[in-house]
């Protein structure tokens, strides 16, 4: 096959084609349902670590019933807290981190999160990529978030030379342009899912493959 150029706008908006059929990332279907605040996403965020999105959907949907601000959360004790994201992975853990997390925002944010890279990364657990979905979703900031489908695509196409998410992003933050920062998480989470699969990628479906250099790729499936 003979390769085009990789441009990332058209490969991007073929992206957007293909993956209309499938469930869109869980912390954009939450804003699409109106939960939509920076402190909303971050607890979504933080459920949805090592947690797969079906579970954690369901449990953000849970705990929102309940508490939607820092002092709603904290009306409520972490037993509680677990038993309402259960499901989701280190629950336990994560029911005691978001409320230090809401405790912080009411004592010194006034009970309303910032939309400020380094105040949302000294917060406990809380990384880049978290900081930057929050950002991105929430406050309408142009931020990059990568996670393993961002990271494992983008080296694939070979539009960047990675090792690892966090070099990813700062790849991308350099390279791709600013109005696709938030786009490229919302297309790549499904793409990444359902067709540029991490073991035996869809490549007969994929919309991009005649752009795509393959880097790593051993064995795929046509349909």
């Amino acid at each position: 096959m003979t390769r085009q150029p990789f441009v990332v706008e058209s490969a991007l908006a073929r992206i957007a084609e293909a993956v209309r059929p499938f469930p869109p990332a869980a912390l954009f279907a939450l804003a699409d349902e109106g939960f939509s605040s920076p402190f909303e996403q971050l607890m979504a965020c933080i459920l949805s670590i090592r947690t797969l999105d079906e579970v954690s959907i369901e449990a953000a949907r849970r705990l929102f019933a309940h508490a939607r601000t820092p002092a709603e959360l904290l009306a409520h004790s972490a037993t509680m807290i677990d038993q309402w994201i259960t499901p989701c992975t280190f629950h336990t853990a994560k029911a005691w981190q978001l409320r230090e997390i809401a405790h912080v925002v009411e004592t010194e944010h006034g009970g309303v999160l910032p939309c400020d890279f380094a105040a949302l990364t000294a917060l406990k657990g809380v990384g880049p990529k978290c900081a930057n979905l929050v950002l991105g979703i929430a406050c309408g900031q142009p931020a990059i978030s990568v996670d393993i489908h961002v990271h494992r695509i983008t080296n694939r196409w070979g539009y960047v030379q990675t090792a690892t998410p966090e070099q990813s992003m700062t790849a991308l933050e350099r390279k791709l342009p600013q109005p696709l920062w938030i786009t490229i998480n919302r297309l790549l989470v499904p793409f990444g899912k359902h067709i540029c699969t991490g073991r035996a990628p869809r490549c007969g479906a994929c919309p991009v493959l005649d752009m795509c250099a393959q880097v790593g790729v051993t064995t795929t499936r046509r349909e």
